[in-house]
């Protein structure tokens, strides 16, 4: 990490988290954050993901820019892929604040945003400004006083789904009273469905993942699996924050919201083994949850995922963490003479076992 990133990061962390977090965005719109502006690349870190040519597995969560208003900075951060949202159909401005809380201890935070966002047709106008170059999904979710929240999903692949490289149904997030009843295997069914029936209606195919939660049992994920698969979903990406507080010491442990960070990784990680052994490796899987190294994403990919996501670990360690990633990914490659599809889901039996 570079001096003027570390002392960037000293000043936000001096700062309340939101608004941390809004200044990081406008500091990267201004182009006030240094970028590498190329994905660190290889023969053996470029991958294909549902059809998307990647040039590294080392993607961005939904989560970091909601709005998409740093989508050509973010770009050139050193990702292979980033995702944006989520995106409802209408505006909405959340839950009061304040709603981000670190757990600097942990290397966690907690956030109860509750879909925040400028609505699905304004993130759509930014993302189809975009510049060319690595592929950029979508999030999308239901407002929060929707009568028929299913439906909210289409309707936003029926606005912003062209303009966006992929589309993600985020039926795991924990700070929408009811949202993860939608993961059971019949209103998830109907929803997909919905989803997908829209994703065709589209001028060109755009891959669709589901986004599930780590707090599931394994019938659960069976029923998920099962249900990715008979609604020809394009991969599955495990995992979302969790309610547990489970050996937690940050001072704001209890607050309401999704936990993400550090102490997701394991979790997320045995959820992930699992899905990949319910599917029989069939479904392509994007591993997140705790990611903040380069032991990290080997471990997730043993565990099964085609490539990961980070986001919490940014706070901590900033977009430098990026590069170091994916040059530690390609250097233990090459060191141990295996491929990325080689070590996919060699650990999965472990990990199902923990």
């Amino acid at each position: 990490m570079k001096l003027v990133e570390r002392f960037g990061l000293a000043a936000l962390h001096r700062l309340d988290p939101e608004r941390a977090h809004d200044l990081s965005i406008r500091a990267l719109s201004a182009g006030l954050v240094p970028l590498p502006g190329q994905p660190v690349t290889s023969e053996r870190l470029r991958t294909r993901l549902a059809g998307l040519e990647l040039a590294n597995p080392i993607g961005l969560a939904a989560g970091y820019d909601k709005n998409g208003k740093a989508v050509a900075p973010l770009m050139r951060a050193g990702f292979g892929f980033i995702e944006l949202g989520a995106a409802t159909p209408r505006p909405q401005p959340g839950n009061p604040r304040p709603r981000l809380f670190r757990l600097t201890p942990d290397g966690a935070i907690i956030n109860r945003f509750g879909f925040n966002n400028d609505g699905a047709q304004a993130v759509a106008a930014r993302l189809a400004g975009r510049p060319r170059g690595i592929p950029v999904g979508l999030n999308i979710g239901a407002n929060k006083d929707s009568a028929d929240r299913a439906a909210d999903f289409a309707a936003v692949v029926d606005v912003a789904g062209a303009s966006a490289d992929f589309l993600t149904v985020n039926v795991s997030s924990p700070n929408t009273e009811r949202l993860r009843d939608l993961q059971g295997a019949d209103a998830l069914t109907a929803l997909l469905r919905g989803v997908v029936e829209a994703r065709d209606r589209l001028p060109s195919h755009r891959p669709v993942f589901l986004k599930i939660a780590p707090d599931l049992s394994d019938a659960e994920i069976g029923d998920i699996a099962k249900v990715a698969s008979d609604c020809r979903v394009d991969g599955i990406i495990a995992t979302n924050t969790t309610l547990s507080r489970e050996g937690l010491a940050g001072p704001h442990a209890g607050q309401a919201g999704g936990l993400s960070g550090r102490p997701l990784f394991e979790r997320s990680t045995i959820v992930l083994a699992k899905l990949y052994r319910a599917t029989d490796a069939t479904v392509p899987i994007i591993g997140v949850g705790g990611v903040s190294s380069v032991d990290d994403a080997w471990e997730k990919i043993r565990a099964g995922a085609s490539a990961v996501q980070i986001y919490s670990a940014l706070i901590y360690q900033g977009f430098s963490l990026v590069g170091r990633i994916a040059r530690g990914l390609d250097e233990r490659l090459r060191e141990t003479g295996t491929t990325l599809d080689g070590l996919r889901g060699t650990g999965a039996a472990d990990w199902a076992q923990r």
